[in-house]
């Protein structure tokens, strides 16, 4: 009888026994995301520990259990998902982004902040999308900065106007979109141009001086941050990074910042943002309208940011590739990419990937200062 007992105890025990058939579908879910950053290759540093967190939690939800729940400790996973909420780990995605990026093209052609700041048209749009379909003010925010397909941002303003309800489904959304960036900007980019104007060829970047590049992360600081205090986390975060690159005299924590920590912050983060999607959190209407609301913002940062590259191709009589334009959304260094990768379709040997990180690192900042925007309007710091 005792043996039967342990026995029947111990089948009860395995998750065949707890879990719902929505668990099922978010386990499919998972698997199909390893598919993609395994076998295809896409984005496997964020795909990769997001879809491997959502296969935990929805195998072993306490995994995700807060503390005191039950009168017991929290999930490992929980005390990972804190820091995202405290926005700790967004901040510090920002500073390894920084010391990884060369802001050269951006000093050498500052119009690039002009096709930057058209990419955040898609934020604006999704905010006003998110109002049409019943979200509070707050809530259409946080979710309108998918359209800059900028995870660690999405998750700072989900935090700081405290819509933590929201923050797994705009975090798998956002990085998500950042992942399918080969995939859906291509379409938009080539239905806004025509193909002469995707084979214009763009003069070579003038060289930026090294004073130039270590006074560029000063001056943003001061000048973002005295208008709109509340970006200094992210944008002083970015700066701070990308001085540790460019002063030169650092050369062990920009190598920390960049490599390191970034990828140990990656770890965590995407690990917490994957266990976020259980499937009682995710599998409702408000997820399903977060996901379609950031697809339909970041096509609009998309071809808002090509229109007006045509814009200014039209201003400097051809010697602006449209193109360029699209990597106004904030996702780096895949969206310029995306921009290289599509001008050399329509020409071998056309090279448009430094003068498409310009408007990519424009994005960035772009995103920062609409995310501080907002907690601006509705008085968050």
């Amino acid at each position: 009888m005792y043996i039967v007992e342990t026995l029947d105890n111990l089948i009860h025990q395995t998750a065949f026994f707890n879990l719902e058939p929505g668990n099922y579908l978010m386990i499919a879910v998972a698997l199909f995301f390893l598919l993609l950053a395994i076998k295809f290759d896409f984005e496997p540093l964020l795909l990769v520990p997001i879809a491997f967190g959502m296969l935990l939690v929805n195998i072993y939800p306490d995994i995700m259990a807060p503390y005191g729940e039950g009168g017991a400790g929290g999930g490992l996973l929980y005390y990972f998902y804190k820091l995202d909420e405290w926005a700790i780990l967004p901040s510090l995605i920002f500073m390894g982004v920084g010391a990884m990026t060369d802001f050269g093209p951006l000093i050498a052609n500052p119009k690039s902040f002009l096709l930057g700041a058209a990419a955040q048209f898609g934020i604006f749009a999704a905010y006003f999308g998110a109002i049409a379909m019943g979200f509070n003010d707050k809530a259409a925010a946080a979710i309108s900065i998918i359209g800059g397909a900028d995870g660690p941002t999405s998750i700072f303003l989900a935090g700081k106007l405290g819509q933590t309800t929201l923050l797994g489904p705009i975090a798998v959304a956002a990085y998500s979109y950042m992942a399918l960036v080969p995939i859906i900007q291509p379409p938009i980019m080539k239905l806004f141009t025509t193909e002469k104007e995707r084979k214009i060829k763009m003069g070579q970047l003038r060289p930026v001086s090294k004073l130039e590049k270590i006074l560029f992360p000063i001056v943003v600081t001061i000048v973002v941050s005295l208008i709109l205090p509340t970006t200094a986390p992210l944008v002083g975060m970015l700066m701070l990074g990308n001085l540790f690159r460019e002063s030169g005299v650092v050369r062990q924590l920009t190598e920390t910042a960049s490599n390191a920590l970034m990828y140990i912050v990656v770890i965590i983060l995407g690990t917490s943002v994957g266990a976020t999607t259980s499937a009682a959190a995710f599998l409702n209407w408000d997820t399903l309208k977060i996901v379609a609301l950031g697809l339909i913002a970041f096509m609009f940062g998309t071809a808002a940011g090509v229109l007006f590259g045509k814009l200014m191709c039209v201003a400097t009589k051809g010697k602006v590739n449209p193109l360029i334009g699209s990597a106004g959304v904030s996702a780096v260094p895949m969206a310029a990419r995306v921009s290289q990768k599509v001008g050399a379709e329509a020409d071998p040997t056309n090279f448009l990937l430094m003068h498409a990180m310009g408007p990519n690192v424009a994005g960035v900042i772009g995103t920062a200062v609409a995310a501080g925007t907002f907690m601006a309007v509705f008085g968050v710091f």
